[in-house]
């Protein structure tokens, strides 16, 4: 989990503005972070209620901050699956402007 927070938190530095999701099949389990910018936060995007929503596809829970949250999951098979609703999941956060 350490590392998964390490590299999310040096990918979201380069991007600069950006959510970074990253999950990691360890065993059978599934390890998740997901990582939020400022100025993203400011717009409403929560990275707890965005890990709260990826971890039910992979069979867990999790929670955090607005800026960064972590959780796990039983099910590494639906990681993919999982993973590839990020986007949508980011867009209706969003608050128009």
């Amino acid at each position: 989990m350490a590392a998964l927070r390490s590299q999310s938190e040096l990918v979201l530095a380069k991007l600069g503005s950006g959510v970074v999701l990253l999950g990691a099949p360890q065993g059978d389990k599934v390890n998740l972070v997901a990582v939020v910018s400022k100025d993203l936060l400011a717009k409403g995007v929560h990275a707890g209620q965005l890990i709260r929503a990826v971890a039910r596809e992979v069979g867990g829970d999790g929670g955090g901050r607005p800026d960064m949250a972590q959780a796990g999951g039983k099910d590494p098979a639906r990681l993919e699956q999982a993973l590839a609703k990020a986007p949508g999941l980011v867009a209706g956060q969003i608050r128009p402007a």
